[in-house]
């Protein structure tokens, strides 16, 4: 057993004992991969907020964004893609969501974005 498949081997056992599905864990990996390379220098990357700054939602430049709610940090977290004016979201606990860009402002759902500055 060569370096990488033993590797692979101790995080499947690992996610095992954790009760964490391999398949799900190796997919989420090679979709934040694909994303990662993608989103690094992106120009949309930073802070978002709403008019009334209630809903703060951070584009990270590993392809995964973190969303904070008024008093909670963090209250949603997962991965997007970005492809022309168009993102897509991922949410970790399984949601899906939609916005798109212009003119500098993200509509996304019923709330509207404003770039921090």
């Amino acid at each position: 057993m060569n370096m990488v498949s033993t590797s692979v081997a101790i995080a499947l056992a690992t996610a095992a004992l954790d009760g964490i599905s391999p398949t799900t864990n190796s997919t989420r990996e090679v979709q934040m991969t694909n994303s990662t390379s993608q989103n690094q220098s992106h120009p949309y990357l930073g802070m978002w907020v709403t008019g009334d700054g209630q809903i703060r939602q951070e584009l990270l430049p590993n392809g995964r964004y973190d969303e904070a709610r008024g008093n909670r940090k963090s209250a949603y977290q997962g991965r997007y893609e970005v492809k022309g004016d168009h993102i897509d979201y991922w949410d970790d606990t399984g949601f899906t969501a939609d916005g798109e860009f212009v003119d500098d402002v993200l509509y996304h759902g019923e709330m509207i974005f404003y770039r921090e500055r």
